[in-house]
């Protein structure tokens, strides 16, 4: 670690599966680590801790419950009173164009992507104070910088938690407690296989993996960097979106987005409850997956 303590505490949303587990699995190969898991199901919390040969402790909630940053916090505090690292991972996606989707699509798309980690910081953020020099990353995504159509309210979601990044960073870097915020591109996760990508030697560069994603997550929550793509080219896309924004609307309106847009996976039918798949199946903040633009 570079500038956390040892022994430190992270604290990992999202954690049964996808991102959140290889985030969980990279932490735990330093010394002195002990982890903090969350997600909303309790089998595949256990299954990991029970895997993990560092001190590690689960709480299976839903993070959009009002009570949820209340009993995490408690149990920080109980457990170890202090905390050096905090990755706000967990995420979801329904894809509709707003026509069809309207106001509900997007708002509990915030609820989860947004609104959960900003409560889950606000009560956590005395903690990491008292502990600094410590660490919050945001798992954002490229689809925060670059949107594409029926993407609306995860893209809105993502480019909220990385525009809140920025502003807190600057707003805590007195305190000790560095902020950071991580995009992944098209990752590849049993709910999004990534199929199409993986099959064109064009696009095969394009996707990552989840361990990928979770060192991106560990430099950044371990150096003074303030944000990382996965893979990194996907800077140019966002980049692009600054300097040539209707260059940029005009490919993804062409038939050649396409490419860029693969049909597995997340734009797979949905199931019953409407979620699309983030990481094997469909629920609030479990995911563990952020998924593309």
């Amino acid at each position: 670690m570079s500038h956390l303590a040892n022994p430190f505490v992270a604290i990992i949303t999202g954690a049964g599966r996808g991102i959140g587990k290889e985030t969980a699995l990279r932490f735990a190969r330093e010394p002195g680590c002990h982890l903090v898991l969350v997600d909303r199901d309790d089998a595949p919390l256990l299954e990991l801790v029970r895997g993990l040969s560092v001190p590690s402790s689960s709480i299976a909630v839903d993070l959009t419950d009002a009570n949820a940053p209340k009993r995490i916090r408690d149990h920080v505090i109980a457990k170890h009173k202090r905390l050096d690292v905090l990755v706000n991972n967990a995420g979801a996606r329904w894809t509709a164009p707003f026509a069809e989707g309207g106001w509900e699509n997007v708002r509990r798309t915030m609820a989860i992507n947004f609104d959960a980690a900003v409560r889950l910081t606000e009560a956590l953020l005395p903690i990491l104070r008292e502990s600094a020099p410590s660490s919050i990353v945001n798992v954002s995504s490229l689809g925060g910088r670059v949107a594409r159509p029926g993407t609306g309210g995860y893209a809105s979601s993502k480019a909220a938690i990385a525009a809140w990044s920025d502003t807190l960073s600057l707003e805590e870097a007195t305190s000790g407690v560095h902020v950071g915020v991580v995009l992944p591109g098209f990752v590849v996760t049993e709910g999004f296989p990534q199929t199409e990508l993986l099959a064109r030697r064009l696009t095969r560069w394009t996707v990552a993996t989840p361990a990928e994603a979770a060192d991106a997550i560990f430099e950044v929550a371990t150096t003074d960097k303030s944000e990382r793509y996965v893979p990194r080219a996907y800077a140019l896309a966002a980049a692009a979106r600054v300097l040539f924004p209707g260059l940029v609307r005009r490919l993804l309106s062409s038939k050649g987005a396409a490419l860029a847009t693969p049909k597995s996976g997340g734009d797979a039918p949905k199931a019953a409850n409407g979620a699309e798949r983030t990481g094997a199946a469909p629920s609030a903040d479990r995911s563990g997956v952020a998924v593309p633009s």
